[in-house]
């Protein structure tokens, strides 16, 4: 018997085997300072339920997403160009527990639907909210080395660097490919093993096309959806010490001023809402294609 078959058979095996794998993962990533504390505490979690509902087609493509938003972080980090472009985010490259539920946490409960009632709507629809923080990601760290100024996706006018709902035409780009590498690695997965464990593996994967079209077009329009609920809705403050536009509701020591948006419109609920907009336009592919 194949591991797959040993741990279809063995719930209570794959549940430890899940929580194993993810503890570790997580463990690693937070001794790399991918990951804050919490971050690795609700990854661990948020992993344990992907392997252990869905199997290596959904935690694989989670994983896919982390570590490659993950070296892109890290690479720019040590480029020039990164000095001072995270002066007004409200959080750093570490991860907390809020960035990994917020890009992780939609994923999760559409891998449990699949788990119930498989469809093949449902793993197009993951794969859109895969592609799009995936894209999104990319966006913002190679979008930030771009040598042009941002223009504002909602007014085209040409606006700082790190302005939230800057795009550039590399950034754009860069959201393509992101998109795109997390179709090609579902169209992959999907080839190597069945989408679920017990009865649902039975049921056909989506075709491999449908997969690639999904991770392509739904996570660069999850991204771009992402700039422009930044642009419109997003809330942001504006520091009373050095008079810079932030994320952070405190900044240099001191409570900022509200400038703009929705208060509870964080950067995180913006993901959220973006990736939930491109999980909808993948699943809208699968239902009319």
């Amino acid at each position: 018997m194949d591991a797959w078959g040993l741990l279809d058979g063995q719930p209570l095996l794959r549940l430890a085997a899940a929580a194993a794998g993810a503890a570790a993962i997580a463990g690693a990533a937070w001794r790399l300072r991918a990951l804050s504390g919490s971050g690795a505490l609700a990854a661990a979690m948020v992993g344990t339920g992907y392997v252990a509902l869905g199997g290596p087609f959904w935690f694989g493509l989670l994983l896919a997403f982390f570590v490659s938003s993950t070296l892109w972080s890290k690479w720019k980090k040590h480029h020039r160009a990164k000095a001072g472009a995270e002066r007004g985010y409200a959080k750093g490259s570490r991860r907390d527990a809020g960035q990994v539920l917020a890009n992780g946490g939609a994923g999760l409960l559409l891998c449990a639907a699949y788990a119930i009632w498989p469809q093949p709507w449902l793993a197009l629809a993951f794969v859109g909210v895969m592609a799009s923080v995936n894209a999104d990601t990319w966006a913002t760290e190679i979008g930030a080395l771009s040598r042009r100024l941002p223009r504002s996706v909602r007014t085209l006018r040409r606006v700082p660097a790190g302005t939230s709902g800057g795009v550039t035409p590399l950034g754009t780009g860069a959201a393509l490919l992101g998109g795109a590498f997390i179709g090609a690695a579902a169209a992959l997965l999907a080839a190597a093993a069945p989408l679920a464990w017990g009865a649902a593996a039975a049921v056909p994967a989506p075709p491999l096309g449908a997969l690639l079209a999904a991770g392509a077009l739904a996570g660069l329009a999850g991204a771009l959806a992402d700039s422009w609920l930044g642009a419109t809705f997003q809330v942001m403050y504006r520091c009373s010490a050095c008079g810079s536009e932030t994320e952070r509701a405190e900044h240099c020591g001191r409570p900022a001023e509200r400038v703009r948006g929705f208060a509870w419109m964080t950067n995180d609920a913006v993901n959220l809402v973006s990736s939930l907009l491109a999980g909808a336009l993948a699943a809208a592919m699968a239902l009319l294609g």
